[in-house]
């Protein structure tokens, strides 16, 4: 294995893996599905090697159902999968989300919908992965965008995992899941908290254990319905009220403590570039440019996408004359952007792209230019 300040030369799946088995994992349950395939590959090779377990289910449905059965037994469990297979799983992660089962999701994104584009990037997964399941909940979503910063960000979604009991996302495109690229892997203060979960004591409503406990005389309740702090169905509404608040405030209240952002030249900007996952590479380089030409120009990327950055996206619009949004998608970020800035005299110029093909920079420059002409 690699160790750390070793320079690699990884795709964005493997830096998944290495990252997850860095981070602790050892258990995968997936379904082979284009573009996140290599990463169940690559699991395949590498969990036997450290005596994790590795198992390919008939599909995604079951995949979901053997990550939160490896968890509750007390392994770091991970899959991966793309938009239908995320479909597929939904009803699964909602009970992994009532019940605070700790995993952590990766999702390639690519065209759809349904079958869609298969080997195509597209970012259109971003409202499924905080809307897809049912019930009032919150979501922890994250979204690198650089091999280092996917690498540190793999391993940060496993402590959040463990440390709010929740399903985590990392969500990628498959521009960056297929893209290869040199990079120093991050030392381990670089990397973030990295604990066994034994040393995970925080607070929550159900007395959660690993089963394995079950064996020494504890017992151990789970179950998708409301349930009591015991782990045990109730119909008692102020019970469920309170527990559902739970689940909710859990992410919401700790928000300042989940968000991460990334911010390039925006100290003097007129005009910012708020973008996410691969679109953000030719930001920067349209950005550059812009600059070349004397526009005061900056990019903000959201690295922890939901719970979504309200306050520092407002912040940022206030002080600004002009916004590009440029994403694979109709819109989903420059509706967030929208709804975070209220104030609609600051013009939000979006950049999109369904087509199945990466947003050139030049066209990035084209709405940053036309941005400025309107300020």
């Amino acid at each position: 294995m690699s160790q750390s300040n070793d320079r690699v030369f990884w795709p964005g799946n493997e830096i998944i893996v290495e990252a997850a088995l860095r981070a602790g994992c050892t258990f995968f349950g997936g379904y082979p599905i284009t573009p996140s395939s290599e990463i169940a590959a690559h699991m395949a090779l590498r969990l036997p090697q450290i005596g994790g377990t590795f198992i390919q289910m008939e599909d995604e449905i079951a995949a979901m159902g053997a990550v939160i059965g490896a968890s509750l037994a007390g392994a770091k469990s991970l899959t991966a999968t793309s938009g239908p297979g995320l479909s597929l799983k939904q009803e699964n992660i909602g009970f992994a989300m009532m019940a605070e089962v700790p995993c952590v999701i990766v999702d390639a994104q690519r065209g759809g919908p349904s079958t869609g584009l298969p080997t195509a990037p597209a970012q259109s997964d971003i409202m499924q992965a905080r809307w897809g399941t049912h019930g009032d909940h919150s979501v922890i979503a994250l979204t690198p965008t650089y091999p280092r910063e996917l690498y540190i960000e793999t391993i940060r979604a496993f402590h959040l995992a463990e440390l709010y009991r929740t399903p985590v996302y990392v969500m990628l495109d498959e521009i960056m899941a297929h893209t290869t690229e040199s990079f120093r892997i991050p030392s381990a203060d670089e990397c973030g908290i990295i604990k066994p979960r034994s040393e995970y004591t925080e607070a929550r409503v159900n007395s959660w254990r690993p089963f394995n406990d079950y064996f020494q005389g504890q017992h151990l309740h789970i179950t998708g319905l409301s349930h009591t702090a015991e782990g045990f169905p109730t119909t008692n509404p102020a019970i469920v009220h309170k527990s559902i608040l739970h689940l909710v405030n859990k992410i919401v209240n700790a928000q300042p403590q989940i968000e991460r952002n990334a911010e390039y030249l925006l100290d003097d900007a007129d005009i910012a570039v708020i973008t996410f996952g691969s679109p953000g590479r030719a930001a920067r380089e349209a950005v550059l440019a812009a600059r070349a030409n004397g526009i005061k120009v900056g990019i903000f990327r959201p690295i922890t996408y939901w719970p979504f950055p309200v306050q520092t996206v407002r912040d940022l619009v206030d002080r600004v004359k002009a916004v590009v949004v440029p994403e694979l998608n109709l819109g989903m970020l420059a509706l967030q952007v929208e709804k975070s800035a209220m104030r609609p005299e600051v013009r939000i110029h979006p950049v999109n792209e369904t087509g199945g093909i990466a947003i050139e920079p030049e066209r990035i420059l084209a709405a940053i230019e036309e941005a400025q002409r309107g300020i």
